[in-house]
């Protein structure tokens, strides 16, 4: 299972593979071999003393600080060294000579002995990582001539490797970017993740890394007042550049502006620096760390592209009614742009650009507009509507949008209720990076017209009277949007990063204060001045918007949204964004949300709906099958290029508690032009493309196991076709797609109960994400097991059948929802019950596949079915 707090329901044993270990859970060192361990950091030495093994075999292994990751893993008679080389060894003292993970020597960046970087100049600064935490990185930085603002600096030749990097390719996004040379690593860079060529991707049964591939990971930084980022030059060199975003903010001097780590497995390795870099920085906090808002786990509809800003309460109560009538009651809903009091400036301009613009609406007022208001009672104000949705509609939260500076134009200066909010007139300076990506930005309607940025000394006040105005009419959190602009206004206020970070802490004191559920959803934030500071939000929009009318848009949506998701999933949850239910590109986009492990909404117009489509992904109730962990590509798509290279399917892992999930896509066809700054369709064959999926695409799938000895067979099953397959360990199916097209499979673990005997759950099979119904499963071997005798011939593909009067075995589940419910057996069961009663049940033989139907949702006192098969 994937988290420490999951067990077995009808048991009081706690989960064998704990992801934490207290202290009182590690053995004492004098127990073990290992008598006493000193590091000298000024000669990199490790010196250990020994003495006589202890005869208990056992070996301590190092594994991730991730939550998602074993810390530690003992295992007893595992590598047993002979007994006759240990008494040799009795009292022996040694000194070994330990190379850094991450180091640079003869002007070259190695990692675990390969070179990654080359010509590295001399003016940079390393300091090791290990005054950070448990991870054998490295930070750098580098020392100028003269002090600046900005500096750009190469740190070596990147070639021969294979690297996926996260870049901002406009203001507020970021999206992928595969290559293999550092002149392909696009500017505004900010995750960066490289491949070595040479290497196997298989493990080691002894623990030898020597011949695997490495995975190096490079986190440009915040240091003091500057903020830095990636980029490649012509000569392929990997280039440092660092920015204040004011002139007068300056600097030549840095030390941890870049940090570097380097592991055998990528996620593992990138939460580890990850977690090293909040060690350091100590100023945000991780995705595991935080509370999630519990919209994450119901269904919900947003108003933006049903109504944009022409959004009224009677069109909320329309949609919510809408939503409801068709068995997929939304649980929550976010009001998004067009409910707040907003004016245009009153003076006419002389700019002739200015001229060919609409006005920049600007917030004149905290309360909402007329649209919002009773007209038989305007004080009542939003709160109205806000009673309806929670009373008629049964809504668990309801959410409003606002800008992080209260408005896409600000707050207006000059507004008699918010004068004390000191608003003063400020014009966007962006980064060089920025505008050669985005160049539309020099003609923007808030480059060319301003924006009122609240006083920086005043935003705490500002953010609280506005949230606990909306806390006061019932609303349950914000989604705070246009947060890059900040980045834009730093000057003369200390720079992009001191102005982003006060802003921020007070937006999270005020949503601690107002909000308990911690409901706030980050959109258009994804710089690292932001991503750094965050400490309070968990949620975090993934990738660019939903463009329902953009053909070109929406493959490249649910490939950005994955990749992005390797790099922000660390810090906060992932939202996918919301989608229409009734488009063409429907399945494509909802399949996707079911994987993704956050929140699942529609943008329908009332009346506007694909019931039929919504019943995949959303209970009678309004609560969702949500996956456990941020949806990411799978390990051997992390640098495969699925939008361009015309050959590629993009794979996408997730977990629940028993099962893994693995979601297949065809996205080529679109991308974004480097020459052109846009999303471009470009040429690709009209015929399918044809990949493989394996068991171990799951990357945890081992955690799904109920036993230490899993031998890694798993039944897949598949969504579209209903067919159910069993993989060996390392075994390949092959998966053949057209552009646009999709596929979702459910994995599970094999449970082997006796010779002939093996089970797996998958959950209700009728929704994308099936498995993550199964909320507890237990094994319990029987007497029947000691009987069963198979015959020499008896091949994995023949089903095997319970002649005695004595059960196998008995497969106990908790099961939440209702529909059609599925599983792997591979003899066809005794009898299968729910909640006690015994169901009729169907069984394939060719197949395995166990189907039978839960016909309601459980009583509400109970929230789960409990489901037996015996076997």
């Amino acid at each position: 299972m994937v988290s420490n707090s999951c067990y077995s329901f009808r048991s009081p044993t706690i989960n064998t593979k704990p992801l934490i270990h207290s202290s009182s859970s590690v053995p004492s060192f004098t127990s073990c071999s290992l008598k006493s361990i000193s590091f000298s950091s000024s000669k990199s030495k490790l010196v250990v003393l020994t003495k006589k093994h202890s005869d208990s075999g056992l070996r301590i292994r190092r594994y991730s600080s991730n939550p998602s990751f074993s810390v530690f893993s003992f295992k007893r008679d595992e590598l047993i060294t002979p007994r006759k080389k240990l008494q040799e060894e009795e009292e022996e003292v040694k000194e070994m000579t330990i190379k850094p993970v991450v180091r640079i020597a003869e002007r070259k960046l190695i990692v675990k002995n390969r070179t990654i970087l080359t010509g590295v100049p001399d003016n940079l600064i390393t300091t090791s990582g290990s005054t950070s935490g448990p991870v054998e990185g490295v930070f750098i930085g580098a020392a100028f001539d003269e002090e600046n603002s900005r500096h750009v600096l190469p740190i070596g030749a990147l070639r021969d490797v294979r690297f996926l990097a996260c870049f901002r390719f406009k203001l507020w996004w970021m999206a992928q970017k595969m290559g293999d040379r550092g002149s392909e690593i696009p500017l505004e860079t900010q995750f960066l993740l490289v491949e070595t060529k040479e290497g196997s991707h298989i493990e080691s049964d002894d623990g030898n890394e020597d011949n695997q591939i490495v995975y190096t990971v490079f986190l440009p930084l915040i240091e003091g007042s500057f903020r830095a980022c990636l980029q490649g030059n012509a000569n392929d060199e990997l280039e440092l550049c660092l920015e204040s975003g004011d002139y007068d903010t300056k600097a030549s001097s840095f030390s941890h502006s870049l940090f570097v780590h380097a592991g055998t497995d990528p996620f593992g390795t990138i939460t580890e620096a990850i977690r090293a870099v909040k060690l350091h920085l100590k100023t945000f906090r991780q995705r595991h760390e935080k509370k999630l808002p519990g919209i994450v786990d119901y269904f919900g509809w947003c108003t933006w592209d049903a109504f944009y800003q022409e959004v009224t309460q009677e069109g909320v109560e329309a949609g919510l009614e809408s939503l409801a009538k068709g068995g997929t009651p939304p649980k929550f809903v976010i009001i998004d742009d067009g409910w707040q009091s907003v004016g245009g400036d009153d003076h006419s301009s002389n700019d002739e650009n200015e001229k060919k613009q609409q006005p920049l609406m600007r917030l004149t007022g905290i309360k909402e507009n007329e649209k919002f208001q009773k007209k038989e009672d305007p004080k009542t104000g939003i709160k109205n509507i806000v009673d309806i949705a929670k009373t008629e509609h049964g809504l668990k939260h309801v959410y409003v949008w606002h800008a992080i500076t209260g408005y896409w134009g600000g707050v207006r200066p000059g507004i008699k209720e918010m004068e004390e909010y000191e608003s003063l007139m400020k014009y966007p300076m962006l980064s060089k990076g920025v505008v050669e990506n985005e160049p539309t930005w020099k003609t923007d309607v808030m480059a060319v017209q301003g924006l009122g940025l609240v006083n920086p000394k005043n935003v705490y006040k500002f953010y609280n009277e506005l949230h606990s105005y909306l806390a006061s009419a019932g609303i349950d959190g914000v989604k705070v949007d246009v947060q890059c602009i900040l980045e834009t206004l730093g000057a003369g206020l200390g720079g992009r990063v001191e102005l982003t970070r006060q802003y921020h802490q007070a937006l999270d004191g005020s949503v601690a204060r107002n909000f308990p559920d911690n409901g706030c959803i980050a959109c258009m934030s994804h710089n690292t001045d932001a991503l750094y500071c965050s400490k309070q939000t968990a949620i975090v929009r993934a990738s660019d918007d939903f463009y329902p009318r953009d053909p070109t848009s929406h493959t490249i949506h649910v490939a950005a949204v994955a990749y992005n998701s390797v790099f922000l999933g660390e810090i906060m949850q992932p939202d996918w964004d919301m989608f229409h239910s009734l488009h063409p590109a429907a399945e494509y986009h909802g399949s996707a949300r079911a994987i993704s492990g956050g929140p699942i909404y529609v943008s329908d117009a009332p009346g506007k709906h694909n019931f039929m489509l919504l019943k995949k992904l959303v209970l009678p109730d309004g609560s969702i099958l949500r996956a456990r962990l941020p949806g990411r590509p799978t390990r051997d798509c992390l640098f495969s290029d699925p939008a361009r290279d015309r050959v590629s399917l993009l794979k996408i892992w997730n977990m629940n508690k028993y099962t893994g999930v693995l979601g297949v896509y065809n996205c080529q066809g679109a991308a974004w032009n480097k020459t052109e700054r846009k999303n471009t369709f470009h040429e690709t064959t009209s015929d399918a493309i044809t990949g493989q999926i394996r068991g171990r695409d799951v990357h945890l799938i081992a955690e799904a196991a109920t036993e230490p000895n899993w031998t890694g067979d798993c039944a897949i099953y598949c969504h579209r076709t209903g067919e159910l397959i069993t993989l060996p360990y390392n075994a390949a199916m092959p998966v053949s797609l057209k552009v646009l097209e999709h596929e979702i499979f459910t994995v599970t673990p094999i449970k082997v109960l006796s010779p002939g005997f093996s089970f797996a759950p998958l959950g209700l099979v009728n929704m994308f994400n099936a498995g993550g119904a199964i909320e507890g499963l237990k094994y319990v071997v029987e007497g029947g097991a000691k009987l069963t005798e198979i015959d020499d011939g008896y091949g994995g593909d023949q089903r095997a059948e319970n002649c005695s009067n004595e059960l196998v075995g008995k497969v106990s589940m908790e099961v939440k929802g209702c529909g059609k419910f599925g599983a792997y057996a591979s003899a066809k069961p005794r009898r299968c019950t729910v909640d006690s009663n015994e169901v009729e049940f169907e069984y394939d033989s060719n197949s395995g596949l166990v189907t039978f139907c839960l016909e309601k949702l459980p009583d509400e006192d109970k929230k789960v079915h409990f489901v037996d098969v015996a076997l």
